[in-house]
């Protein structure tokens, strides 16, 4: 049980999605720190819905169908938008370093967190994938959710702390070798886009425990 919930964040937290591409960015602009206060912004969101997922966001989504759907069109649009961003005629590689004012330790804080809750990969997770893993004969369904949903949180932050740590490094290899840079624009902008689709273009439905 606890190992399948962290193969499936393992696999979630390595693709690219909008907590890597802001992570990503903040480190390399404004250095790790940043991308660690940053980090615990999109923890504390990975905890406010672990906590609706134990009062039972997934019965929620299930009753009102159009409410998760709008979750995931949501999410898939502003996917869309960041694949945009970065395959169309100019786009810039999250690698890339930019003139970004430094932000606040406060407003590092709230992106993060705002972008951890906006994410549709998380929403899908706890909304969807998380309550499958939950088996009602293996005692309290609360106790197996808390417990997946910080088996899950765990790899995510070890996943994105290691991203954060490297960040600045991988940013300067990348900035030393154009076509490096390039290629690395086509896969995250390709991987983006397709995720959004593929989030998009899912029809399943809200499970419940």
């Amino acid at each position: 049980m606890l190992l399948g919930i962290g193969l499936v964040a393992l696999g979630l937290v390595l693709t690219p999605g909008p907590n890597m591409v802001y992570l990503v960015s903040r480190s390399a602009t404004q250095g790790r720190r940043a991308g660690l206060v940053s980090l615990l912004g999109i923890a504390v969101g990975f905890l406010a819905y672990l906590v609706a997922a134990v009062a039972g966001i997934a019965t929620l989504f299930a009753l009102v169908p159009p409410l998760y759907t709008a979750v995931k069109l949501a999410g898939a649009a502003y996917l869309g938008w960041l694949a945009w961003q970065t395959l169309r005629p100019g786009g810039r590689s999250v690698f890339t370093p930019a003139p970004l004012p430094p932000d606040g330790t406060r407003r590092l804080f709230v992106m993060g967190l705002t972008t951890s809750l906006l994410n549709p990969k998380v929403a899908i997770l706890y909304g969807s994938l998380l309550p499958q893993f939950v088996d009602p004969a293996r005692g309290h369904v609360a106790v197996q959710s808390l417990l997946l949903g910080l088996t899950q949180i765990l790899v995510s932050l070890i996943v994105n702390a290691l991203i954060v740590l490297t960040a600045g490094s991988l940013s300067t290899f990348l900035v030393r070798r154009p076509g490096w840079m390039r290629m690395q624009r086509y896969v995250m902008g390709t991987a983006l886009a397709g995720l959004a689709i593929r989030i998009a273009a899912d029809r399943s439905r809200a499970a419940t425990a």
